[in-house]
């Protein structure tokens, strides 16, 4: 349970840096978003659930 919170813990670590980095692409991103189509939001979100998934099983197999 503790690993769930600390991968949540850093998606929002993460998530913010960008935010205080970069809060004008921000924007623009989320426009770019907004263009796109249901299918094209749908490919960007499966691409990064198997990123994330891919991450997980490198570091998994890492250690």
């Amino acid at each position: 349970m503790a690993a769930v919170f600390t991968a949540l813990g850093l998606v929002l670590v993460i998530e913010g840096l960008a935010l205080v980095l970069a809060p004008s692409r921000i924007v623009e991103v989320l426009a770019l978003l907004a263009s796109l189509g249901p299918v094209g939001r749908r490919r960007i979100g499966l691409a990064a659930v198997a990123a994330g998934v891919g991450v997980v099983a490198l570091v998994r197999a890492l250690t």
